[in-house]
Order: structure tokens, then C-alpha cells, then sequence
């Protein structure tokens, strides 16, 4: 068996769940009124951090310059209260460097970088990537594996070489297999903090060691996530496995089409943005929707 690797404990980003935050749109771009009213009510819910310009935040058909804008606008709006977190990821390297300076600069607490899409790369081409973002970055740096979208795995082996890097902070680890983030976790020690990146596994990875949530569900449900997280937290194991169960029909349902459909649907019929999405992206089948809508009703959730 090999044996864990230990380094030093490095501080998390945060702790507890973080949005990844919709991005509201109009026919004129990014709604930034909108924008505004729902980071306050993130913030005033109890939220603990909140990612900005991530895949929920539909950072793929952003322009560069909404997606800069977007990122400042973040920081500026939030003023401190909670940890920002912009994704800068990109399947171009260079791109990615860019990002990571701009939200840097701009005064992100952390940046969410994703595993390179379509060209994909080989497990010495993510060390190399996330390293050299990594010695540029002025921010800690959360490393995002969530191969059904990008086609390639971060194997658990790389994350134990990367999390030596004291810049490395975090892993958000949508991959899907327990297993795997298991591993991750025995491998990796105290050197990275690992976040749930898929909904319905909050509170096995948390039961891990993991220290909380990147969350879709949390746009809906930002106050109860954020409890659902500080009970494991603290122990209540019993009290976060209710809740991770009682939310499983609605979070299937936030998954019944590509995210972020249904949550942009969802948080439309909430009243807190337009129901407008950019192409490929298209709205939400109108059974779907329904079926969306009534878990969302279940919940107490006033639409």
C-alpha cells in the first residue's frame, strides 16, 4: 500500500458550501441588476462563498469581455463578505493564464480551474498545465476534475503530485466515483482540501474529509446547503444525511437536462432572472420543467 504523503496543512479557500453561481442574462447580455439582487440574497442566506464564471455560470459562451466583467463586478458586489472564486479554466493554456492574472488582479480569493476540454491532455500535460498556472497565480488555486464534460480524468496519482505545490489549494472533484476521492484523500493528506462537485455526493465526500460543496443546488437552496455542510462539519452526520437525502429528488431533477438548464429555469420561476440562455444551450422542455417545479414546490420553495 503506498503510503500518504505529508506536507503541511494549507488553509481552505473556504469551508461550508460555495455557489457556482448562474450568470443572469438578457438580450442584452449579463443582467447585472439581477446579478447584484442574487449575490446579496446568496450572502444574506448564509452562503459561504460563491464561484463566479464557472459551467453554471455559462462561462463557455461568455465574451472575454463579460467574462472579465463579470468577475470584477463579482468581487466588487460581494465587498469582502464572502470568499470570490472566478473560473478561469480553459482548454488554451495561454487563455487560462490570462483569466487567472485578470481575476487576480481583481481581487478573487481563489480561482476554480478546470481540466482542459476537447483537446484533453495526458496526466503529464495536466501536472504541467495546473503547475505553471499555479506558479503564476497570486491566488490560491482550486483544481476542477469533471471528466464527463471534459473528456479526461485528473487520476487521483496527479492530484497527489500536484497538491506538493503550496499553491495548489483544492480539488473540486466531480468525477463520480467515491473510490476515486477516497484515494485522492489518502494520497493527498493534509496537502489539498477537497470539494463535493456533484450535489448528491456532499456528504459521502465530506465523510472523507472533504471540507464542502461547490454547488448547484445551493442556487435554489442556499441557506439549507450551506446547514446541510456545517452539520458535517460539526459532527452531525445523521442531521447532513437527512438532509442529503431529502434533497436527492429535486437535485436529479436540477440534472434531468445539461446543467445549467434546469437551475436557470428554476431560479426564472423564483423571479430572480430571465429564463435566457445562449445557444447550444436551449430552455428547459416544458415536462421537465414541470416535474423541476414540483420537487422545487416539495422543498417549500415559492414559485
Amino acid at each position: 500500500m503506498q503510503s500518504a504523503i505529508f506536507f503541511f496543512m494549507k488553509s481552505p479557500v473556504f469551508t461550508g458550501a460555495a455557489t457556482a453561481l448562474i450568470t443572469p442574462l438578457d438580450e442584452n447580455g449579463i443582467d447585472y441588476n439581477a446579478l447584484a439582487r442574487l449575490i446579496d440574497w446568496q450572502i444574506e442566506s448564509g452562503i459561504n462563498a460563491l464561484v463566479v464564471c464557472g459551467t453554471t455560470g455559462e462561462s463557455s459562451t461568455l465574451t472575454d469581455a463579460e467574462h472579465k466583467k463579470a468577475i470584477e463586478f463579482a468581487v466588487k458586489q460581494v465587498n469582502g463578505r464572502v470568499p470570490v472564486i472566478a473560473g478561469t479554466g480553459s482548454n488554451d493554456a495561454a487563455y487560462a493564464l490570462e483569466l487567472t492574472d485578470f481575476s487576480c488582479k481583481a481581487g478573487v480569493d481563489g480561482v476554480l480551474v478546470v481540466t482542459p476540454y476537447y483537446n484533453k491532455a495526458t496526466q503529464n500535460g495536466l501536472f504541467r498545465l495546473f503547475t505553471a498556472i499555479a506558479d503564476k497565480s497570486s491566488s490560491p488555486v482550486i483544481l476542477y476534475n469533471v471528466p464527463s464534460r471534459t473528456g479526461v480524468n485528473m487520476a487521483p496519482e496527479t492530484v497527489a503530485k500536484l497538491s506538493l505545490h503550496p499553491n495548489i489549494n483544492g480539488i473540486k472533484e466531480a468525477g463520480g466515483s467515491i473510490s476515486a476521492v477516497a484515494e485522492t484523500a489518502q494520497l493527498c493528506g493534509d496537502n489539498i482540501n477537497i470539494y463535493s462537485g456533484n450535489d448528491d455526493q456532499t456528504v459521502p465526500i465530506m465523510s472523507l474529509g472533504g471540507k464542502g460543496c461547490i454547488s448547484v443546488l445551493s442556487n435554489l437552496l442556499p441557506k439549507e446547503t450551506a446547514e446541510m455542510c456545517e452539520k458535517m462539519l460539526k459532527g452531525d452526520t445523521a442531521g447532513a444525511r437527512r438532509m442529503q437525502l431529502d434533497y436527492l429528488p429535486l437535485i436529479k431533477a436540477l440534472f434531468c437536462e445539461v446543467n445549467p438548464i434546469p437551475v436557470k429555469a428554476a431560479m426564472a420561476a423564483m423571479g430572480f432572472c430571465s429564463n435566457c440562455l445562449r445557444l447550444p444551450l436551449t430552455p428547459m422542455e416544458e415536462a421537465h420543467a414541470q416535474q423541476l417545479f414540483e420537487e422545487m414546490r416539495k422543498c417549500g420553495i415559492e414559485i
